[in-house]
């Protein structure tokens, strides 16, 4: 994955190399939206790949956010951010982006609005028969598979995805809530 984050923050760092030379020119709206199209979409594009990478590797990526958001907010380049990009700009920092796609995807397997694929590898506790009156059946909780590798057998989506989604508080994973109600209460826990 060096290879490819490397890449990624090349191509952001260009962008927004570019997005700067306008910038004095542009509102704070119309430059968040730039942002948005050419740096933070190609950091969230295909994320929950990144599941489980060493933190050092996440920096890189972290630091193009950290850069983007010095830009839209007109800081300078050691000015402390890290409350601006909560508060301000409601941006969730990479690891927990990272997760919190991981979660929509959870989420959209268990209202069967994913593909098979993946929905095939989530299952309920409840579903199996033996673990029917454990505490963790009433939660609501998913079975996560064993790992058959220790590197990258957690990082699969089939363990990943229920470790994270059964971390989650109760009032975030209940079943009644709509797409939209439980992005804003995954955020707001994740924030």
């Amino acid at each position: 994955m060096s290879a490819h984050i490397s890449r990624i923050c090349s191509l952001c760092f260009y962008h927004l190399r570019q997005i700067r030379t306008v910038r004095q020119s542009l509102t704070r709206d119309a430059s968040k939206t730039l942002v948005h199209a050419f740096v933070t979409s190609r950091l969230d594009y295909c994320n929950s790949t990144l599941y489980g990478v060493c933190g050092y590797r996440l920096q890189k990526l972290q630091s193009v956010l950290n850069a983007a958001a010095r830009m839209i907010l007109s800081l300078r380049k050691f000015d402390h951010i890290t409350s601006s990009i909560r508060d301000v700009l409601h941006w969730l920092p990479i690891r927990q982006r990272i997760e919190f796609r991981i979660c929509v995807l959870v989420y959209k397997c268990l209202r069967g609005s994913a593909p098979s694929y993946l929905s095939d590898m989530i299952k309920r506790v409840d579903s199996v028969a033996n673990l029917r009156s454990h505490r963790s059946a009433s939660r609501g909780d998913l079975l996560v598979p064993r790992a058959h590798t220790v590197r990258f057998g957690p990082r699969s989506f089939a363990i990943s995805g229920p470790t994270i989604w059964n971390s989650l508080p109760l009032d975030v994973r209940d079943q009644s809530l709509t797409f939209s109600t439980f992005t804003n209460r995954l955020k707001t826990f994740m924030l």
